[in-house]
């Protein structure tokens, strides 16, 4: 005779065990995977992509030029220019080096969490955003991506004698009509940023499965095409940056100006929009209602390229475009965090519609949220120069998100949800169908 509860006890026992193993199993590859040295070129790629992925997946060969100051600086190998070997500037910062600065005492020596932090237009390697991440834990490097160095006695930038293209238009746009791409400041500006990824994930007080990027401006649109080519990383966070900017952004004249042929091969090459498809990194879009430089209408269609990965956005009523006010939000410090350290994370609100029941939509993740607004504008008129009117709304046990209808048929609307801490996240911005001038 079988012993049935004794039995059942057993089968329990090993289906207890098993599910244990499997968990154990799945986190471990999910670590290896994101530990792993080489990228793995996602299937959505396209075959135009020009960089070299084996390549810029091993650690470049670097030379310190400083290794005792709270914020460290360094050369290390960029990719070949119009015929000569390029280096790169960058500064670096752990934990360990800016406490010991501020006399707080010695640091654990990690592994920390690693990030790269890209500049935009005019930008440079900046000291203090690399200090900002450090004093938060993070082990930070900034590059200088116009083939340059700062002078901070002199308070401007110092050509390297080695050092690649400028970021001057027709280093950006121009040079595509030459039949290669070693002129091409986009071509050097990814490489340079998945070689600076590449050598922080070497460093062995940095831990290589927990690694993150963010960008601003031109950073932020860089960011976007890394974050799309690089699977290691962890989390991105592209600021104001983002694709389709032959559609609608500040540099419309400059695609006139290489005409058609050439703004196409631009676009298979260097915008976002055709590397986005491909991500597979968890990210945060962030920009403003009226930016200049990257209008609302291409902001979202960026933002709905992005179908394999987990994604967010935030979107203020006419936020200042700058290095500083593209750092300052707290929320993207608490997105790579969630994702990296597993702090919690922003809320996730859905599409919103407005219909008879009125506008509305969902937190489907994240939280908690306190308050909420209804966002929108009727006025016609430029995208990026419009008036934004606010509604208070209503968050439910749920997660439920209404509002009052707005006085006009929106051209443009979304909620914004807010947490008790004051970090704010966004839905996803509907631009209205009816109207044919976005």
């Amino acid at each position: 005779m079988f012993d049935v509860p004794k039995l059942l006890r057993s089968s329990r026992l090993f289906l207890g065990a098993f599910l244990v193993l499997v968990c154990w199993s799945a986190a471990a590859l999910a670590a290896a995977e994101a530990a792993r040295e080489q990228i793995t070129p996602a299937p959505e790629l396209p075959a135009s992509m020009p960089w070299n992925i084996d390549a810029l997946s091993a650690a470049p060969d670097v030379e310190w030029l400083d290794t005792t100051g709270p914020v460290r600086s360094l050369l290390y190998a960029g990719e070949p220019f119009n015929g000569h070997a390029t280096r790169v500037f960058a500064y670096y910062a752990t934990p360990a080096s800016v406490q010991a600065d501020q006399n707080a005492g010695a640091a654990a020596a990690g592994p920390w969490p690693g990030i790269v932090l890209v500049h935009g237009g005019g930008g440079t390697a900046f000291a203090n955003w690399v200090t900002r991440w450090a004093s938060s834990g993070y082990a930070a490097l900034a590059m200088d991506l116009a083939g340059s160095r700062p002078d901070l006695e002199a308070g401007k930038r110092v050509r390297l004698p080695d050092g690649g293209p400028g970021q001057g238009h027709a280093d950006k746009f121009d040079t595509i009509a030459t039949p290669g791409v070693d002129d091409d400041w986009p071509y050097h500006a990814v490489a340079n940023c998945i070689r600076a990824h590449s050598l922080v994930r070497s460093f062995p007080e940095v831990d290589p499965a927990r690694t993150a990027i963010t960008g601003i401006s031109w950073g932020g649109y860089t960011t976007c095409l890394v974050a799309s080519i690089d699977n290691r990383f962890r989390a991105a966070v592209p600021v104001y940056g983002c694709g389709h900017l032959s559609d609608n952004s500040c540099w419309l004249e400059d695609f006139k100006r290489i005409g058609t042929e050439q703004s196409a091969r631009w676009t298979r090459l260097y915008d976002p929009a055709s590397y986005l498809p491909a991500c597979r990194v968890p990210i945060f879009f962030v920009n403003g209602t009226n930016d200049f430089a990257y209008p609302l209408d291409s902001f979202m269609k960026s933002y709905a390229d992005v179908t394999q990965a987990a994604k967010n956005v935030r979107i203020q009523v006419n936020m200042p475009h700058g290095h500083e006010a593209g750092w300052t939000p707290t929320e993207i410090a608490a997105f790579i965090d969630a994702e990296l350290l597993g702090t919690p994370g922003l809320p996730v609100v859905d599409r919103p519609v407005i219909d008879d029941r009125g506008p509305r939509c969902r937190v489907t993740s994240g939280g908690p949220v306190t308050t909420a607004t209804l966002v929108f504008t009727a006025d016609p008129g430029p995208i990026n120069s419009l008036t934004w009117q606010t509604v208070s709304a209503t968050v439910a046990a749920d997660g439920t998100v209404t509002a009052p209808p707005p006085p006009a048929d929106p051209r443009i609307f979304f909620f914004t949800v807010t947490t008790p801490t004051g970090q704010q996240a966004s839905s996803p911005a509907v631009l209205t169908a009816s109207k044919d001038n976005l």
